[in-house]
């Protein structure tokens, strides 16, 4: 069932994905928005584990170790934490696995009936668009942004820890809690 809502029909299963290799400020944008477009968001973790990551020419660094320090589960609490501290009821999302580099196996994880919203920065961002639209998903693109208009990146905000400079601000404060009562500074650190 749909309701109207702001941007027209609610739809009842949402999906947005990426790899969250620490959930920052920007992915939160990405994620509430989505969230505003369905009852229920399945968030989408990609690159769950190092045996399904897989290199791609249009982002080479995704595959990278140092780019994927945190496990599928880390990443799953840092989405729980910040939905729940955004106001997003816990009945109204899952954080499901989400086989990037195996998209016949997307389904397994995330329903065809569920709309997958997409955000656009680079040439992976247009990879990650053919892919679901390959798999015949309903797909709605809620922005095309250049690299320069990004809030933060992952890159920058695990960057800006191994080289200890103020990160605090890029990230949902749950996530910073997360970050520091689970040692998970102290890794990047051991990762320079």
């Amino acid at each position: 069932m749909e309701q109207e809502g702001v941007f027209g029909a609610m739809k009842e299963l949402g999906a947005a994905f990426g790899r969250f290799q620490i959930l920052h400020l920007g992915h939160m944008e990405y994620l509430l928005e989505a969230k505003k477009r369905c009852r229920h968001l399945i968030i989408g973790i990609t690159n769950p584990d190092p045996g399904i990551t897989k290199y791609s020419e249009s982002c080479p660094h995704r595959s990278d170790k140092e780019a994927n320090p945190f496990t599928f589960y880390e990443r799953l609490k840092m989405a729980e934490a910040a939905m729940l501290e955004s106001g997003i009821p816990r009945e109204e999302f899952t954080v499901v696995p989400v086989p990037i580099n195996y998209p016949e196996r997307i389904p397994y994880y995330i329903p065809m009936e569920a709309e997958i919203f997409l955000t656009i920065y680079d040439a992976w961002g247009w990879e990650r668009k053919k892919i679901i639209e390959q798999l015949g998903y309903e797909l709605e693109v809620l922005w095309v942004r250049t690299d320069d208009t990004r809030i933060t990146s992952g890159t920058e905000v695990r960057r800006r820890i191994r080289c200890q400079e103020d990160w605090q601000q890029l990230v949902p404060p749950a996530v910073f809690r997360y970050m520091n009562e689970n040692g998970l500074t102290e890794r990047l650190s051991v990762h320079q």
